[in-house]
């Protein structure tokens, strides 16, 4: 493998930014924490997706064989909540949902990461490191609830920053009917008995049930990248409880789990976090619809991965600009030489997005198009000229033929009729061509 640059990549244990040097080399295994699947997923879900696919897009390029493995939580009580109120079964919705996630981020064209775990498939795994949990004294059996005691992992609190004695009691984010069952009010459930409104369970040494949350993480990426593997990914809002808690439960087992972890900021809706939950929602597919792929790709670029970033109007307009402005360069054929390192280099600091488009624009104005255009690819955007419709093809060739026989007046009603529709019409060597506006 030829290596063409050191990779670093901002890391949330250790607060700092840290090099990339994979446990297997010229090997790199990603686990990224993917949605659950209770609704359509919204526009904020992109983010991960995309930042993680572009990162194994670039690893690639540098010359790593890449494994990024993106889950499906497929069991959740937002998932019961959700089917309970729709009056359907919480497995039917959990198929239709994982569907609709699956064709939604098809429409980003970056392709599937590959493997996407679905929790449900690994509960055999997961009843196995619960049961080494409780064998090694980290967890506790209690009325068909399994518990992991958090005071049994002296590291607890390292990833978000926290000491025990600052955490309060209900942080972990469980039911208040569940502090009863808990030695410790900071412990959390690994495996849940089954309730009266729960239409799903799975047979357990500890009666029937379903796991919780954060043990579905930690069997699943273990599962698939091996107990010691390079990074984690997910939201900054995973940080507690969520992979806090994985860590927990891998490495009070001796697993060294991920090196790395990742965590990309959140996307907000004119200033507030955008959640299913309060309501203020875009999804994936309203932007797709609107805006097209190819702009909010570049949208996703423009903040730094790990810093908040605001969806708005203006944001995608401003990114919409962007595209079109790659598109009217690379309409023209141009060359120039550049130091096509210089991508390499801002993408293997901390995979700064910004500074790479910076850079494209930057060659752009140069006229250098074709390393533009392998810049571009590389993020999955080629900046090509949208095809126009018929009827505004056939308006353009109107106006051609009424130019042909010099009466203006009628080309530029024309004119006016293509912009109209959201066209321009150049006039060129050969005839005509049409570019979105």
């Amino acid at each position: 493998m030829t290596r063409k640059a050191e990779i670093e990549i901002h890391d949330s244990l250790s607060n700092g930014v840290r090099e990339l040097e994979p446990r297997e080399p010229g090997r790199v295994g990603i686990y990224v924490c993917g949605p659950t699947v209770y609704g359509r997923i919204h526009v904020g879900n992109a983010r991960p997706y995309v930042m993680f696919a572009l990162l194994r897009r670039f690893l690639r390029h540098e010359g790593y064989d890449v494994t990024l493995v993106e889950n499906v939580t497929d069991i959740n009580d937002k998932i019961y909540a959700a089917a309970r109120a729709q009056g359907v079964p919480s497995e039917r919705l959990a198929r239709e949902m994982t569907a609709a996630y699956r064709a939604d981020t098809d429409r980003l064209e970056l392709g599937r990461p590959d493997h996407e775990p679905l929790a449900s498939e690994t509960v055999g795994e997961i009843i196995d490191l619960i049961s080494a949990l409780i064998e090694r004294g980290h967890a506790y059996p209690s009325d068909g609830d399994v518990y992991f005691s958090v005071r049994s992992f002296p590291e607890y609190g390292k990833l978000s920053n926290q000491r025990l004695e600052d955490l309060a009691p209900g942080e972990q984010g469980e039911p208040d009917e569940d502090a009863a069952l808990k030695r410790d009010p900071l412990d959390f459930a690994l495996w849940k008995a089954h309730k009266a409104d729960e239409d799903t369970s799975w047979e357990s040494p500890w009666g029937r049930g379903r796991p919780g949350w954060h043990i579905e993480c930690s069997a699943m990426a273990e599962t698939l990248l091996g107990l010691d593997f390079d990074v984690h990914g997910g939201g900054s809002d995973l940080v507690f409880p969520h992979h806090e808690n994985e860590i927990a439960q891998s490495r009070s087992l001796g697993h060294p789990f991920a090196q790395i972890w990742t965590h990309n900021g959140m996307l907000r809706f004119t200033g507030a976090k955008m959640s299913k939950s309060a309501g203020d929602i875009v999804t994936i597919r309203d932007a797709l619809d609107r805006w097209g792929r190819e702009a909010l790709l570049l949208f996703l670029m423009t903040g730094h991965w790990s810093k908040p970033i605001d969806f708005s109007e203006e944001t995608m307009e401003k990114a919409a600009a962007r595209l079109d402005t790659f598109r009217n360069a690379l309409l023209e054929d141009r060359t120039a030489e550049v130091d096509e390192g210089e991508l390499d280099a801002a993408l293997a600091d901390d995979f700064n997005t910004p500074a790479a488009l910076a850079i494209l624009h930057e060659w752009a104005t140069q006229g250098a198009n074709e390393q533009v255009r392998r810049g571009l690819a590389l993020f999955g955007i080629a900046a090509d000229v949208p095809e126009a419709p018929l009827a505004v093809v056939e308006l353009a060739e109107e106006r051609e033929a009424a130019r042909a026989q010099r009466n203006f007046e009628r080309a530029d009603e024309l004119r006016e009729s293509i912009s109209a529709e959201g066209w321009e019409v150049r006039d060129v060597e050969d005839g005509f061509q049409l570019v979105p506006k």
